[in-house]
């Protein structure tokens, strides 16, 4: 006989049911924690950006928000923006996560980062 009984597939079926069973929760927490590292990345660049105004302009006042590719690239899973308006000598910057990325990151779902480069919280890190 060719081909294969129920039970050989029943086993087959079974197996790759406990295979996804284990490897999903894991890959998603794959997924989340690169999101949030790119998301780090990202306020470091936003952080360099604030210091190259600074050096032109000997104040954060009126900075704004460089335009960076990282932002557009996350923007379905973070926000990115000030906790505050920037003065002249101070600004914070967040990452906000929002969508699938808030609903799993828990406590590291709002990232900062400042002009000292003090990084909060600083378990996410």
């Amino acid at each position: 006989m060719k081909g294969f009984t129920l039970i050989e597939l029943m086993i087959a079926v079974a197996i790759i049911s406990i295979l996804a069973t284990v490897g999903y929760p894991s890959y998603m927490s794959h997924v989340t924690d690169t999101r949030r590292d790119k998301a780090e990345a990202c306020l470091v660049e936003l952080s360099q950006n604030m210091e190259r105004y600074y050096t032109m302009n000997m104040t954060y006042e009126d900075a704004g928000l460089a335009l960076a590719q990282c932002r557009t690239e996350l923007g379905e899973f973070y926000e990115f923006g000030f906790s505050s308006t920037p003065d002249a000598n101070s600004y914070t910057l967040l990452a906000t996560a929002k969508g699938s990325q808030a609903s799993r990151d828990g406590e590291c779902s709002t990232l900062s980062l400042n002009q000292n480069s003090v990084k909060t919280p600083a378990a996410c890190w």
